[in-house]
């Protein structure tokens, strides 16, 4: 039986921090807070996967008040993640990803941040999307203060 997850994150921008989406470094002023290194394409896809698989969330698995996961790789998490999920019998069917941002524009990085996801999912690029979009101006995301990400993943048992 397929099983559906939706993860979702959110981080206000900051100065003095590398900017890392889905893996990828992306060029820009400013960075992600967050007690790892902030990646939230990766937190929600983390979500998403714990979600569907009925593990719980992201904040369970690595709590932000352990100091372990201080500037935690997310990719490591990622692939912790998809080992936990691989244990239940599952596999990843596919994974699609909305980033929502004023700045920076992600048209070059879409593509890496695919082939990267997938890599860390174990599965081809062709079952990952990733999307980029504004907010049209509206609320603190129009505002530059930071963005958001949603994922959505597909598992199923016959994908493990």
């Amino acid at each position: 039986m397929p099983r559906v997850g939706l993860g979702y994150d959110s981080h206000r921008f900051v100065s003095g921090r590398p900017l890392v989406l889905g893996g990828v470094p992306v060029a820009y002023e400013f960075g992600l807070a967050g007690h790892s290194d902030a990646d939230a394409v990766l937190h929600a896809v983390i979500d998403a996967l714990l979600g569907a698989a009925g593990l719980g969330d992201i904040g369970e698995h690595f709590p932000d008040r352990d100091e372990r996961y201080r500037d935690a790789d997310s990719a490591a998490l990622t692939t912790h993640t998809v080992g936990l999920v691989r244990a239940t019998g599952l596999g990843v069917v596919n994974c699609d990803v909305t980033i929502v941002t004023e700045q920076p524009k992600l048209g070059p990085y879409k593509q890496a941040m695919r082939d990267r996801i997938a890599h860390l999912l174990r599965v081809e690029p062709a079952r990952v999307n990733v999307k980029a979009k504004t907010n049209e101006t509206m609320g603190w995301i129009g505002q530059g203060e930071g963005l958001a990400v949603l994922a959505v993943v597909l598992l199923d048992e016959t994908a493990g």
